[in-house]
């Protein structure tokens, strides 16, 4: 009996969306395993953030159903920072320590499981109790991430790597505020529950990555289909660094001649170092406590945003919650555009030998943000204030990815988790202040009216603009640092004292 080969049955059209969508990723991203990696990190970040923003979001039902106040709702922001902050100090131990994707993976399926949690609760202090674990599991991301991405991508193309992962970040927050913020009108309970589902999703994608390969000899180069899982040996994107896994920050710091300090250059075994030792030392680098000080800055004005903005959005400027959701939306596409453009400028400088180049765009960009929060602030009218809540978020943005690869340029590799574990914990620490403290002076010292919330957040600038002093005092301390870092580098590559 003849047989009849039948044709292939037709994708859907939304089958066939999700394919195209899926190779225009991935020539954006630069191959298969780059997309792979990118999608999986943004993911992550992207749930964290749109927990955060879906409390702030969800305000009034919160209020609501559990008879709190601007105080209470900015206590259940902090404490979940507050434990974080806490975590974020033994994560960046195992960081460096332990297999990296099965923290994670286990960390978020525990997060999942929290939300479900926070979702079952019937009175504040039950909510609270929900949070304050649901810090403990969030506190992993920090230290575990940045570990991870300074191993898989080459030091030239990190804060363009960066500015991917963080519009994750910021892709959550927008969920938060709109999608659902909007549900919490219906329901806060499922909104949270919604948050769960995508959590048991990621935990699932992360256990199945491969452990990077430490020191950076396992980046994953452009085109890659697989992620590598021996050490890789090609030419650099700039093409005068011959091994990939080399940092183009130090190259640049060698050819201009710039001279570390070398009473600085670590020369203990980091695999023996005690924990305090090791924050003694990541403490000790200049233009690391600058950059620590104006991230955790800048996070404490984004919190309050993220907790109050759309409240301060409603009362400022006399708009119904739909609308000023759609408002803050539209300020997330500056955003999402500065935080592209901030890791790409800084990657692009640098590449052409300005060294100083991504602390100069941070430090730009957080001038940027706090000059233009002011005229938003003062005006009353929501079409005038727009430009310049677009450029104040802009400019808040743009600075993070720029800022997070140069961190990895001035911290030798085997602390680059506790690094990270050190910055988190004082950057989480003033995000958990921020949500108490915006809320305290809102009720408190301004009354708690109509225009609380607006001179509050005037009042806040203050440390917005005190960071972006900090970043321009980096810029004399960084180009010593990048070569301090650099010697490291060379004495352990040569067999020296810093094995």
């Amino acid at each position: 009996m003849e047989t009849v080969a039948l044709p292939p049955p037709r994708r859907g059209l939304w089958a066939r969306a999700a394919v195209g969508l899926g190779h225009k990723l991935e020539r954006f991203f630069g191959g298969p395993a780059r997309t792979r990696v990118v999608v999986v990190f943004g993911g992550v970040l992207a749930l964290s953030s749109a927990d955060t923003a879906t409390v702030g979001a969800s305000a009034t039902p919160l209020r609501h159903a559990l008879h709190i106040t601007n105080s209470d709702l900015g206590l259940l922001v902090g404490v979940n920072c507050i434990v974080a902050a806490v975590a974020s100090l033994p994560f960046g131990v195992i960081a460096d320590r332990f297999r990296r994707t099965t923290v994670l993976g286990v960390s978020i399926a525990l997060w999942g499981v929290c939300m479900v949690w926070s979702a079952m609760v019937n009175s504040f202090s039950h909510l609270l109790i929900s949070r304050l674990a649901l810090g403990i599991v969030t506190a992993s991301a920090g230290p575990v991430i940045a570990s991870m991405l300074g191993d898989w991508f080459p030091s030239a193309e990190r804060g363009r790597i960066y500015s991917y992962v963080l519009t994750g970040e910021l892709l959550g927050g927008g969920i938060g505020f709109a999608f659902t913020g909007d549900v919490s009108v219906l329901s806060w309970r499922l909104s949270f529950l919604l948050l769960a589902v995508p959590a048991f999703v990621l935990a699932r994608m992360v256990f199945r990555l491969p452990e990077p390969i430490r020191g950076g000899r396992g980046v994953i180069l452009p085109g890659a289909t697989e992620i590598p899982t021996k050490p890789v040996v090609a030419d650099d994107p700039l093409d005068e660094v011959d091994d990939p896994a080399d940092n183009v920050a130090h190259h640049v710091s060698r050819s201009k001649g710039v001279e570390p300090d070398y009473e600085q250059v670590l020369d203990t075994d980091t695999r023996r170092m005690g924990f305090w030792q090791a924050v003694r030392y990541i403490m000790s680098i200049r233009t690391n406590v600058a950059m620590i000080v104006a991230s955790a800055l800048s996070y404490f004005y984004l919190t309050g945003v993220q907790t109050f903005g759309a409240e301060m959005v409603h009362q400022q400027y006399g708009i119904n919650t739909a609308l000023s959701n759609l408002l803050l939306l539209v300020v997330g596409l500056g955003a999402v555009i500065g935080v592209l453009i901030g890791g790409r400028l800084g990657d692009t400088l640098l590449h052409r030998r300005f060294l100083n180049g991504r602390v100069f765009v941070a430090a730009i960009s957080a001038a940027i943000a706090a000059g233009a929060f002011v005229p938003a602030l003062l005006t009353h009218h929501p079409l005038r204030a727009l430009p310049y809540l677009v450029l104040a978020a802009f400019g808040l943005s743009a600075q993070n990815p720029p800022l997070n690869a140069a961190r990895l340029d001035i911290m030798p590799a085997p602390l680059w988790g506790r690094a990270e574990g050190v910055r988190t914990f004082l950057r989480t620490a003033a995000q958990a202040l921020a949500p108490m403290l915006f809320g305290f002076t809102s009720d408190y010292v301004f009354g708690g009216g109509q225009h609380a919330l607006r001179w509050t957040f005037l009042v806040m600038l203050v440390p917005l603009a005190v960071s972006a002093l900090y970043l321009f005092r980096a810029l004399r301390t960084y180009p010593r640092d990048v070569a301090t870092a650099a010697a490291f580098h060379d004495d352990r590559t040569t067999g020296g004292r810093a094995a």
